[in-house]
């Protein structure tokens, strides 16, 4: 069960990137190099990477994990809707 919520905690998370990134707020212009590498689909990998590190260490039954992706999932939540509102 843990691991198909953050499943789906990994789908809002893939979806508030890919808005931010297209919401074009001038803020993303002055992000580092590394953020627009091969047009934004390095951010997309780096969040595959942790969601997938997180289902596997859940997976062993460290749910500490869980809990750490899920806090991570309502800061990119918070974050998003800053930037996508124009508040930042």
């Amino acid at each position: 069960m843990a691991i198909f919520i953050l499943f789906l905690l990994g789908i809002a998370n893939f979806a508030m990137l890919k808005a931010v990134q297209e919401c074009g707020n001038p803020l993303l212009g002055r992000m580092p190099w590394f953020f627009h590498m091969l047009g934004g689909r390095f951010s997309l990998a780096v969040e595959f990477i942790v969601l997938l590190g997180a289902m596997l260490m859940v997976a062993t039954g460290s749910t500490g994990w869980g809990w750490g992706y899920a806090v991570y999932s309502v800061l990119n939540g918070v974050s998003a809707w800053l930037i996508i509102s124009g508040r930042v």
